[in-house]
């Protein structure tokens, strides 16, 4: 199976809660994964808001994209560091 997000909402700062095709639900925080020249725009946080939903991932106007694998690896990492 071909992982894609098919949901994305800013939640704040940088992080965003992301829905993918297998049914994995996640909130990730894209700060430390925000740098060089193509995701320097991204910084902006007005500019971040911004992205879109494509037929895999989320993107943003100047092209800047992140892998849906890299997106799902990050958010099944986060629910396991947020499990009890």
């Amino acid at each position: 199976m071909f992982i894609k997000v098919t949901k994305a909402k800013y939640l704040k700062d940088y992080k965003l809660e992301l829905l993918f095709n297998d049914g994995l639900t996640g909130i990730i925080n894209l700060q430390e994964h925000i740098y060089g020249p193509v995701f320097e725009p991204l910084k902006n946080k007005n500019y971040f808001k911004k992205f879109q939903l494509n037929r895999w991932t989320i993107e943003w106007e100047n092209g800047a994209d992140f892998a849906p694998e890299f997106l799902h690896e990050l958010a099944t990492q986060q629910n396991k560091a947020a499990a009890p």
